[in-house]
């Protein structure tokens, strides 16, 4: 029998050296969500940190998981799919919420399937759960101006100060889109949230 449990895995790379960069949106979001409903993180079998938790909107109640994957960004669908075969998580019950770069920054696309879009960490998802149907949160970080720096160092580097002013409404939507999904469905949050 499935799982009545969600999966909201937040990308991004472990450790202090990679804290607030763009790549890290994933986890950023996971936090304000870790927040938002009271969910302590501890260790699943070293490949991620993991949470519990359980939210009610609108008199209706969703429990679920809250994933960190540690296994950095190339192998996060090791992390998540060991947490869905360990839960009996299906994919239409898994969200991944990460960066994106064909977005400018503040922007978030809500989708299920189609292509990893040069992202190593769907495609990794892809490759371990073998399928891209499953639903996510695109933050966008926006793009390198060309010639002016590599795609790496670019989603490795840090927020200017106007976009670190808009961080945590921006995080805080991301947050609110992941919910909808799991409230309202996919449409209706796309509807809301894609066209902005």
């Amino acid at each position: 029998m499935a799982s009545e449990f969600w999966l909201i895995a937040g990308l991004g790379n472990p450790g202090s050296k990679y804290e607030g960069t763009r790549h890290n949106m994933g986890f950023m979001t996971a936090d304000v969500l870790a927040q938002r409903w009271q969910v302590n993180f501890s260790d699943h079998k070293g490949l991620a940190l993991l949470g519990k938790g359980m939210m009610s909107l609108e008199g209706r109640t969703q429990k679920f998981f809250l994933a960190k994957p540690l296994t950095y960004m190339n192998d996060s669908g090791n992390a998540v799919a060991s947490i869905c075969a360990y839960y009996q998580i299906e994919p239409d019950h898994v969200i991944v919420i990460h960066d994106d770069m064909d977005l400018d920054f503040g922007r978030i696309k809500v989708k299920a399937g189609g292509s990893a879009g040069g992202h190593n960490g769907i495609k990794s998802i892809d490759r371990s759960l073998n399928t891209p149907k499953y639903a996510r949160v695109r933050m966008g970080v926006g793009h390198a101006q060309r010639g002016h720096d590599n795609t790496i160092n670019w989603v490795l580097g840090g927020f200017g100060p106007d976009q670190r002013k808009q961080l945590p409404d921006f995080l805080a939507d991301g947050a609110d889109a992941t919910e909808d999904i799991m409230f309202a469905g996919l449409a209706k949050t796309q509807e809301k949230f894609n066209g902005r």
